[in-house]
């Protein structure tokens, strides 16, 4: 048992003062389901966006098809109105300044009148269709501006060099172990995860990777240079996360980023700190008042 903990790095911290400790625990742990939900809330936040984002342009869509719909109608029927106008206005030409006039007596100004309305509806119609246009295309550069803004954000806690890594260490956040990791079937241990590099592909910038994780062993394949590869663990707040940052000739080089608490250590920490209770100070005896200074009698009630 000692020999696999020593071969797997796994280090027993020594026991420390409870009534001293519980406390800074405390705000870990506060930090730790801080650090969570921020992560949560970031995946949440990008799935929610990509979902509105879908829906507003198909319903964009649809009341595009229609309001088209209803153009090309009023436009056919402008376009008949026109039609016989013009047959209307040649048969004059042909019938001299006598028969224009009969014909013009003839149309009347019912005619006119429904031409206008029909312009007016076509013209409304257009503007109507053109303010669509210019929503959908404004909704979509402000979603796709919120997209990039979390994809920066998520990849502001992605270490590309070992500096970065530091930077990240420096944070407190989490734990991150760094390694080198040679093409083998034989797994080893780094932090939480036991890994096994199965293939790599240096010009392109791949690899595939075996892992153990709580006794179920995965594997992942193609995964590419600075693609972030989540594990979500049952007692874990946070996912672990493991990021390579080189890729050589049957050779990886990167880091397991893992919660620094896991849920249990979590829930040990905050009960015999959420169980305690403020005793009340002592009640403090009554002091006799002094010799030859009597005490003060109370004012009498009004």
């Amino acid at each position: 048992m000692d020999e696999n903990r020593e071969k797997f790095g796994i280090e027993e911290s020594g026991e420390t003062t409870p009534w001293l400790t519980s406390r800074w625990l405390l705000i870990f742990a506060v930090v730790a389901l801080a650090a969570a939900g921020i992560a949560l809330g970031y995946g949440f936040h990008q799935q929610s966006l990509v979902g509105q984002l879908s829906s507003h342009e198909e319903q964009m869509g649809t009341t595009i098809a229609e309001l088209r719909g209803q153009v090309d109608t009023l436009t056919t029927k402008l376009n008949d109105i026109t039609a016989a106008q013009q047959a209307a206005a040649a048969a004059q030409n042909g019938a001299g300044p006598a028969g224009a006039k009969n014909a013009s007596g003839k149309r009347g100004p019912g005619a006119d009148k429904r031409l206008k309305q029909l312009q007016t509806r076509l013209d409304d119609q257009q503007k109507q269709l053109k303010d669509t246009q210019d929503e959908v295309a404004k909704t979509r550069t402000d979603l796709e501006g919120s997209l990039s803004s979390t994809r920066d954000e998520l990849n502001g806690s992605i270490a590309r060099t070992h500096e970065d890594l530091v930077v990240l260490q420096k944070r407190g956040e989490r734990n991150f172990f760094e390694f080198d990791l040679v093409r083998s079937k034989e797994f080893q241990r780094f932090g939480p995860l036991m890994l096994s590099l199965r293939r790599t592909d240096w010009k392109h910038k791949n690899y595939d990777l075996a892992l153990v994780v709580d006794d179920n062993q995965l594997s992942k394949k193609h995964v590419n240079l600075y693609e972030p590869v989540w594990i979500h663990r049952v007692d874990d707040p946070q996912p672990v996360q493991i990021v390579i940052n080189k890729i050589e000739r049957n050779v990886v080089h990167g880091y397991v980023s893992a919660p620094k608490y896991r849920n249990s250590d979590l829930a040990a920490t905050m009960t015999p700190v959420s169980s305690t209770t403020t005793t009340p100070p002592p009640a403090q005896p009554d002091t006799p008042a002094a010799p030859g200074n009597p005490p003060n009698p109370e004012p009498p009630l009004l």
